[in-house]
């Protein structure tokens, strides 16, 4: 079941900054190495949270050390489509054969306790988890709920990431701490690299020629209600407009839009004026 080891991980300080070069895109192989550890985990339902969240970010392996509870049908209940890594779960007697084929081994802690911890930000941690998961299993390692892990397992890790948190409520549950931790990772294995969908009805950005188009159907129709007097001058008044709605980076759609507003504009006075 598990792989016993007594033998401490020898500290290691090559962090994010240690010269690696780092992944361009979504690395699935790397984020197939990393392995997270629950170390005497209390609440099904805590459990259940991390294994959803992995599901999100991309992560698998999942490793238990003398879990309280542990039901796969209430926890498919919360996590639903999780049955592949409830499936795969691996249950070990001792944090030390959970994690005795690992290369690299990354604590987690609410605040520093001991001074000789490597402590590092999820976000500075994450790049070297992914650059070490090429390398063989990087264990990340979380402690049960009401004392997180003890001074011994910490110092097994070669780093021990904190979270930043309000000074006044530091305490996370394990859930939450979990996915903060992933998503940096996930960040890092180049899971953000793909462009965000655009809107339903976006379309192609207006062309310099419907632009212009949209500029003058806007100074016409501010003419017609005679907004250009005083200090209006039409071409600082225009200016500043090209200036505003550039910003916005319109495309074709909204170009149109504006430009309506400014035929309608005309239209509705030559209405008014049928009617006299």
């Amino acid at each position: 079941m598990s792989l016993e080891s007594k033998t401490p991980a020898a500290p290691d300080t090559r962090l994010a900054h240690s010269g690696r070069p780092r992944p361009a895109t979504a690395n699935k192989d790397a984020l197939a190495n990393i392995v997270v550890v629950l170390d005497e985990p209390i609440d099904v339902v805590n459990i259940a949270g991390v294994i959803r969240g992995m599901k999100n970010m991309g992560l698998s392996r999942l490793r238990l050390v003398r879990p309280v509870d542990f039901d796969p049908y209430r926890i498919e209940g919360i996590a639903h489509r999780s049955a592949d890594i409830i499936g795969s779960t691996e249950f070990h007697d001792t944090l030390e054969g959970a994690i005795a084929d690992g290369v690299w081994v990354v604590g987690t802690s609410a605040r520093p306790r001991t001074a000789n911890c490597n402590y590092v930000r999820p976000r500075e941690v994450a790049p070297t988890v992914v650059e070490r998961a090429a390398e063989g299993p990087v264990c990340i390692l979380f402690g049960r709920e009401d004392r997180g892990l003890t001074n011994e397992a910490l110092d097994r890790c070669h780093a021990v990431s904190i979270i930043p948190t309000a000074p006044e409520y530091w305490s996370l549950n394990l859930a939450q701490a979990f996915l903060v931790t992933a998503y940096e990772i996930f960040l890092a294995a180049g899971g953000a690299a793909g462009s965000l969908p655009r809107g339903r009805r976006a379309t192609e950005p207006a062309t310099g020629k419907e632009l212009e188009s949209m500029y003058e159907a806007l100074q016409e129709g501010l003419s017609r209600i005679h907004f250009f007097k005083g200090t209006r001058e039409p071409e600082a008044v225009i200016r500043t407009l090209r200036t505003v709605l550039g910003r916005a980076d319109l495309d074709i759609r909204e170009a149109r839009l504006v430009q309506a507003i400014g035929f309608e504009i005309g239209r509705y006075l030559d209405r008014l004026k049928s009617q006299v």
